[in-house]
């Protein structure tokens, strides 16, 4: 399970696998971070944490990614080290809510944030819904998860 690099046009792309739907989330968010740098400092930088909502399983994914450019442009780090502890939404099977499920889909994360001036980083403007996808591979839940995402550069 992991990610892979792909060059796009003016772009680049992540092509991601997980075990589960946690997984492939920190997965591309990994790749975000590779495509962003070319060597991550391993003892530099304290762990935070973040929690993001959406309207869908793709929205929720697009919006996590977001949220880590955005992080990386306020506090001046790059979020590395990427781990999804939860992932729930609608059809996930936790309950809460009026109707006993959860209205939109929620995300609970943890990165650990290198300050931008410990690497040479190159800039990654926007995540896109170009061409994006997250898809469940296998007939069962043992098959686990694909993403592809492409980013402005």
């Amino acid at each position: 399970m992991g990610f892979e690099l792909r060059d796009h046009t003016a772009d680049v792309a992540v092509a991601a696998t997980g075990h589960s739907l946690e997984a492939v989330f920190a997965a591309v968010a990994d790749g975000l971070a590779a495509a962003s740098c070319d060597e991550i400092p391993a003892e530099t930088g304290d762990r935070f944490s973040l929690s993001v909502t959406a309207e869908s399983r793709e929205a929720l994914l697009f919006d996590y990614l977001d949220e880590l450019i955005y992080l990386r442009d306020t506090r001046a780090e790059l979020p590395v080290d990427h781990r999804v502890d939860s992932i729930a939404g609608p059809a996930s099977g936790d309950r809460s809510g009026a109707d006993d499920r959860p209205a939109e889909w929620y995300l609970e994360a943890s990165a650990r944030g290198v300050p931008l001036d410990a690497v040479d980083a190159r800039e990654v403007k926007a995540v896109t819904y170009s061409e994006m996808r997250l898809e469940r591979v296998g007939e069962d839940e043992a098959g686990g998860w694909e993403a592809y995402v492409v980013f402005d550069v």
